[in-house]
C-alpha cells in the first residue's frame, strides 16, 4: 500500500511472446524461433557448465562460482548464538546484464 503511486509493474515477457515478436521482425516461423531459442538455453547451460561462463552479446553474462563447504558449530547472529548445520560445497549461477545493456536504459 506504501507504493500506491506507483503504476502497476509491467508484466515479463513470456517464451511464447518473445518467439513471436521475433519471428516478426525477422521473418522467420514462431516455430523455427521457438527451437532457437532452446537451442540457445542448452548451449549457454552446457558452457556455463563446462567454462564457468557465458555471455549473450549485447545482453547478460551468467557465471558460476564455487562456494566452500561450511563446518559445523556455534555462530553469533544478531546477538544470539545459533548452532548451525554442516552445509556441502556448490556452485552459485549468477547473471550480470552487460554494459552496454546498462548504458541503454
Amino acid at each position: 500500500k506504501a507504493m500506491k503511486g506507483m503504476k502497476a509493474a509491467a508484466k515479463a515477457m513470456t517464451k511464447g511472446a518473445v518467439a513471436q515478436s521475433l519471428a516478426d521482425e525477422c521473418e522467420l516461423k514462431k516455430a523455427q524461433v521457438t527451437s532457437v531459442l532452446d537451442a540457445l538455453a542448452a548451449l549457454g547451460a552446457s558452457e556455463a557448465k563446462k567454462a564457468g561462463k557465458f555471455t549473450i552479446p549485447g545482453l547478460c553474462m551468467v557465471k558460476t562460482r564455487q562456494k566452500p563447504a561450511t563446518k559445523a558449530g556455534k555462530k553469533e547472529i544478531f546477538g544470539k548464538v545459533v548452532m548451525v548445520k554442516a552445509k556441502p560445497a556448490k556452485t552459485v549461477v549468477k547473471a550480470y546484464c552487460v554494459a552496454a545493456l546498462k548504458k541503454e536504459i
